[in-house]
């Protein structure tokens, strides 16, 4: 059976991979939005066209380029984590 402290430890690697996997995307939208921001802000255009579709795009073409890395990622967790619950059964 699984103890307290491993149970935790689960939570802490599954939180931890949900960092790793949406960090980048993440970064990127945030990067992007205040760089339009401050560019928003410095010449008065206040569209909100301006502000979505680039980073859309952006976020989009991100997910494109870490879609490999995210899935590895992913795939090697869940296997471990499967791997933990047969070796309780």
């Amino acid at each position: 059976m699984f103890d307290f402290d491993m149970n935790v430890e689960f939570l802490r690697m599954a939180l931890w991979q949900i960092v790793i996997v949406a960090g980048p995307i993440l970064g990127v939208a945030l990067a992007i939005g205040l760089l339009i921001g401050i560019i928003q802000a410095a010449t008065s255009i206040n569209e909100m066209t301006l502000s979505f579709v680039p980073k859309l795009v952006l976020v989009l073409v991100t997910f494109g380029f870490a879609a490999n890395f995210m899935l590895i990622s992913l795939t090697d967790y869940f296997a471990f984590i499967f791997d933990q619950i047969t070796q309780i059964g």
